[in-house]
């Protein structure tokens, strides 16, 4: 276990450094900040001033090297928008996109691993023709769509939630539907599947055959291998969500990490995009070491050495 971690941890590290490079190089081939944030009335010599100040004019080998010397301390400058350390502001904005994307991914699972096995328990049912028919639709509606649909119908026509922002339970339940309901279709069909093709194992079917009572092979055998598809499938939601639900943050204005890179990119704030970038590859990083570990609690075939 200590020897699996200790390289997964090596390994990420190693790809950190080279996303930090590949950032850092994108970032600069956007062009020269000092015509965004300079008005057009700003002369050469204040331009030249801007870039010299913020250490633009520097051969790229240098600014690079400062950059990752700096990376290492956390450090990556100040924010030009904000004027506040790019550090911060990622920070800042981070806790929201966790709270959202862990609270859409846990009410996704509840609702997948109730609705799956009893559709998979009996195929071709009502019930699972049904759900079947919901959760397809539900994993094909786009994002952005659902998220104005639900706008206009339950702030603009009803006027019972808010349109945007942050604060009471009110805020919370317009982005995490939008972001549940894809997420659901696709974990409830995995689920469906995974239980179906567990229920016509030769291993449930020896369990019943010893007299095993039903409720036992379905919550003790079958469930418990298709947890790990479903384990899979929320796993890769999560990084998506944590990588920033950009459509559902921009249009609902949630200060979370997606809508902060979106702005920081079209601003050409260099320092915020590089600190946000390293953050969330850092936490997606932690991420897939925790689903190993995940996937090892649960099938003992799996082994971590």
């Amino acid at each position: 276990m200590a020897e699996f971690l200790f390289r997964r941890v090596f390994y990420s590290c190693i790809a950190l450094l080279g996303l930090v490079v590949a950032v850092f190089l994108l970032a600069r081939l956007t062009g020269d900040p000092s015509v965004l944030y300079l008005p057009d009335t700003a002369t050469a010599v204040m331009r030249e001033q801007f870039r010299e100040a913020h250490g633009y004019n520097d051969p790229i080998v240098v600014q690079l090297g400062r950059y990752v010397w700096n990376a290492l301390h956390l450090d990556f400058g100040m924010s030009l928008r904000q004027n506040v350390p790019a550090m911060d502001a990622v920070l800042q904005a981070f806790p929201w996109t966790l709270r959202l994307a862990g609270v859409t991914v846990l009410l996704a699972m509840i609702v997948a691993m109730t609705i799956g096995p009893l559709a998979a328990y009996r195929p071709g049912s009502i019930f699972d023709r049904i759900a079947s028919v919901l959760s397809l639709a539900a994993a094909s509606t786009p994002d952005f769509w659902l998220a104005i649909l639900g706008i206009l119908v339950f702030a603009v026509h009803l006027g019972v939630l808010p349109t945007s922002g942050t604060g009471g339970f009110a805020y919370w339940i317009l982005p995490i539907g939008v972001l549940m309901f894809k997420i659901t279709g696709t974990t409830t069909q995995v689920v469906r599947g995974s239980m179906i093709s567990s229920l016509a194992s030769p291993y449930v079917k020896a369990a019943r055959a010893k007299g095993m009572p039903e409720n036992r092979i379905i919550f003790l055998h079958a469930l418990r291998n298709s947890v790990i598809s479903a384990v899979t499938v929320a796993g890769d939601q999560t990084r998506g969500l944590i990588n920033g639900a950009v459509i559902v943050e921009s249009v609902f204005g949630w200060p979370g990490v997606g809508k902060l890179m979106i702005d920081a990119i079209t601003q050409r704030d260099f320092a915020v995009v590089q600190a946000a970038v390293l953050v969330t590859a850092a936490c997606i990083f932690l991420l897939n070491i925790i689903l190993d570990l995940i996937y090892a609690a649960l099938d003992p075939r799996i082994d971590l050495h």
